[in-house]
């Protein structure tokens, strides 16, 4: 697939994603100049940026708007997924209110969604999972919570990993919070 050039079809497709019967509708939707359609059209370059927030906004197949491959498909209806979102600073959370995504970006039938905004991540967690087992997860450890890489070990300890050093401990000594089964990178 060539990113340089392919602009005039996918132009013409997004017209056609959003239900739109011109060119001017769709500089009018995405708040563009006349001038940079006309500039992205006439040169062939291809609209990236528009592409995805097409995809974001009507559900079309991405395949479709990018190689006119497969079917437009677009959404019916969608149903987001409330996702409580905190930040975590100095072992405690600050609520940043609730935020609405897509479930498939869940990537896991989460049953209880929290994401945990900290260090330019957002880790996407389920609080149902509650049980100690191997991976990442939001604990508390005397009385702070933080994100750590938990590992089992025999005799009911576990070895606890994060921010630059790690240690053992009795797996009673930490308490589960979430299981971390995403990670989103900001920077």
């Amino acid at each position: 697939m060539d990113f340089n050039s392919g602009g005039k079809k996918v132009i013409e497709r997004l017209v056609e994603a959003y239900g739109f019967t011109t060119r001017q509708a769709l500089c009018d939707h995405l708040g563009v100049s006349k001038s940079t359609m006309a500039t992205r059209y006439m040169r062939d370059i291809f609209p990236a940026d528009w592409v995805l927030q097409c995809v974001m906004e009507t559900g079309a197949s991405i395949d479709w708007l990018v190689s006119g491959k497969g079917e437009l498909t677009t959404r019916s209806e969608t149903t987001l997924t409330d996702v409580r979102t905190q930040e975590l600073k100095n072992g405690e959370v600050i609520s940043l209110g609730t935020y609405q995504i897509d479930p498939f970006l869940l990537l896991k039938n989460i049953k209880s969604p929290l994401a945990i905004k900290t260090n330019q991540h957002i880790y996407i967690c389920d609080q149902e999972d509650d049980i100690i087992s191997d991976g990442q997860w939001l604990v508390e450890i005397e009385g702070k919570l933080s994100i750590k890489k938990i590992n089992l070990i025999p005799i009911k300890k576990v070895m606890v990993t994060g921010d630059g050093f790690a240690f053992e401990c009795d797996i009673s000594d930490i308490k589960p919070i979430a299981k971390v089964f995403s990670i989103i990178s900001e920077a």
